[in-house]
Order: structure tokens, then sequence, then C-alpha cells
């Protein structure tokens, strides 16, 4: 038997991975997630902004960022800015107001060309997974593991996780199209 383990587990960084990437890029909706990876430096280290901050959604275009420590506000600040999210912010003595523009047609087009980049990436990084893993398969045939038969066998499991693998980024592609297209 030939353990898919090492596949899948890749695999699910892969998924994973561009799942988050997918989260930072804006629909023109308020959606705490797309703070997920913006980090601030803050007591000596980099702390992503959810784990210092409560975000609530306080209209579908503003979300209200309020830090645990209102010390930080201005570093907060700096670290939104610099992530060029598209967003406008606002502070107040509380925190921060985020606001999303009204996506044009323009940025729309943009940020679907920029997550059709992403899903390649991700399909590539999973094809070098299945190059990597069918490699193993032949070399373990050749060094007697296990038949042909067998080799036949373990490749068409590898083809068809492969297949599986490319319809969960299908999906993640798709929701994220059908959100920045203001069809969802």
């Amino acid at each position: 038997m030939f353990d898919f383990r090492k596949f899948t587990e890749e695999k699910e960084k892969v998924v994973d991975y561009m799942a988050r990437d997918m989260r930072a890029i804006s629909t023109g909706l308020a959606t705490p997630q797309i703070l997920d990876m913006v980090k601030i430096e803050i007591y000596g280290s980099r702390m992503a902004v959810p784990h210092v901050a409560s975000i609530n959604i306080e209209d579908p275009r503003t979300l209200r960022v309020s830090p645990y420590d209102k010390d930080i506000i201005p570093n907060l600040e700096r670290a939104i800015n610099e992530a060029s999210l598209g967003v406008s912010v606002n502070t107040d003595s509380d925190g921060l107001r985020i606001y999303f523009p009204q996506m044009t047609t323009e940025s729309r087009e943009r940020n679907s060309k920029t997550i059709k980049e992403k899903f390649e990436e991700a399909r590539v990084k999973i094809r070098s997974i299945r190059e990597e893993i069918k490699k193993e398969i032949e070399k373990m045939s050749r060094d007697g593991e296990f038949g042909k038969d067998n080799e036949e066998r373990f490749l068409g499991e590898l083809q068809n996780n492969v297949d599986l693998a490319n319809k969960e980024l299908e999906q993640i592609f798709f929701r994220k199209e059908k959100e920045i297209m203001g069809e969802e």
C-alpha cells in the first residue's frame, strides 16, 4: 500500500494558504477576515490585528476595530494603511473605523484578475506536489516494493486526489469571484 498522507498534508497547506489569500482581497463589503493577514508591531513582536483588537461589522461597508490596549491605535492605523487594502481608516479615542469603498468595474476586474493569478499559483503547487509523489511511487515500483499493477493503481489514486484538490480550489475561487462581482 502507498500512503497518501504526504499529499493530503501538502494539499491542505495549499488550500488553506489560497483561502487565506482570497480573504485578504476586498469585495467592497466589510469583512473582518481582510485584517487576518495584517501584522502590527507591538510589544516587541509582530501580531495579527485580530489578536490585539476586536473587530465588528458596523454596516455593510464599515468595520469597527477596538484595540484591547488604546495606546496601540496609531500603530494599528499605520499597519492597516501600509497593508494597502484599498480601504480608508478613521481613528477616534476608542479605535478605528475602516471604510470599504464602493467597488468600481475597474476594481472588480483588477481583483478578479488577482484571484485568478492566486488560483493558478495554487494549481501549479498542486501539480508540483503530484509530480513529487508520482516520482516517489515510480521509484518504489522500480525498487520492487510493489508491482506494475499497484503502481498504476496508485498513480490513478494520486490523480483522483489531484482532481479533488483542484475541485476544492475551484470552489474557493468561484465563491470569491461571485463575491467580487457582487453576485453573492
